[in-house]
């Protein structure tokens, strides 16, 4: 429910601001309909079978729950390296350059990330890697367990975890740590100056909001990263399901934080959340107040 409702609103700030939206908040976009595509299309029926105590339906249901998953997952963790590696340009190019980075280019970018996760998506599907229950048995995923047990799997597991994992969050780190570095140095330069300029203000909030996305992401993620390496060295068996599930959830859980995230740094989010409130209650007045009619002024005013 928070996943859908908060990333609803980003959605729908972001279209009634459509016009004004620069170009890396684009990315912010592709995060939260990455965030909502999986609260739709895989939660419900987690939710679901884990009222049943056991998976609901056969081996195809298994195989869409797991694709969804892989596709939007691999989506939100290369939308977070690409947001990372603009946000390293932009903090370290001059402002002609930095307004290079269009909304075209920011377009193609989104369009390559799709695609590139769709390509791991379905590659199991095609014979490369496998799809499977988690050892709880509510709700499907890669089958770690394959690491051993066929070159396949094996080769499949470390490519993805490579290219997907492991580089993308390096690149985040370096790139936020550049940054970082760059802001040091940039606050060393005006430290003389009683006041900080304000675009440093806002490329400093930019940044750490930035960074709190791309933490709550990677800290949510490592708990059920470090279970599914357990299983591919040892048993799964060797694991309670609580000890695989409470993992599992708490990566789900991933979803939800960022427009929290965005509504404490951002004050144009809460100014359009504020908008939107004021929109749900006008309508809510037109619909309900008996006294519109006699005063039609004070009823706009109020919307």
């Amino acid at each position: 429910i928070l996943t859908i409702l908060g990333n609803s609103a980003v959605l729908a700030t972001a279209l009634r601001r459509s016009s004004l939206l620069k170009s890396p908040e684009l990315l912010t976009v592709n995060l939260a309909v990455a965030d909502i595509g999986m609260a739709i299309s895989m939660y419900p029926l987690a939710i679901a079978s884990a009222w049943n105590h056991a998976w609901l339906g056969g081996h195809a249901s298994c195989i869409y729950y797991a694709l969804m998953g892989f596709l939007f997952g691999v989506c939100s963790m290369m939308t977070l390296c690409a947001m990372a590696v603009i946000r390293f340009l932009v903090t370290n190019s001059s402002k002609s350059n930095s307004n290079k980075i269009t909304k075209n280019t920011v377009c193609i970018v989104i369009t390559v990330i799709w695609l590139y996760s769709l390509l791991w998506a379905i590659l199991p599907l095609i014979g490369w890697g496998y799809y499977g229950p988690e050892p709880f048995g509510i709700s499907c995923t890669i089958a770690w367990s394959k690491f051993h047990n066929s070159s396949n799997g094996f080769s499949f597991i470390l490519s993805m975890f490579l290219l997907c994992t492991v580089l993308p969050a390096l690149t985040i780190v370096a790139c936020y740590l550049g940054i970082a570095w760059k802001v040091h140095r940039a606050y060393q330069e005006i430290q003389s100056i009683d006041r900080i300029p304000n675009a440093a203000k806002l490329e400093k909030k930019l940044t750490l909001m930035a960074v709190l996305i791309s933490v709550g992401f990677l800290s949510s993620w490592t708990p059920y990263a470090a279970a599914s390496f357990w299983s591919i060295f040892n048993s799964s068996d060797s694991l309670q399901p609580i000890v695989t599930l409470l993992p599992c959830l708490f990566a789900k859980s991933s979803t939800a934080y960022n427009p929290f995230i965005y509504y404490i740094f951002s004050k144009t989010f809460r100014h359009e959340i504020k908008q939107l409130q004021c929109c749900c209650g006008w309508q809510v007045h037109f619909f309900s107040t008996d006294n519109s009619a006699e005063n039609p002024g004070s009823m706009m005013w109020n919307g």
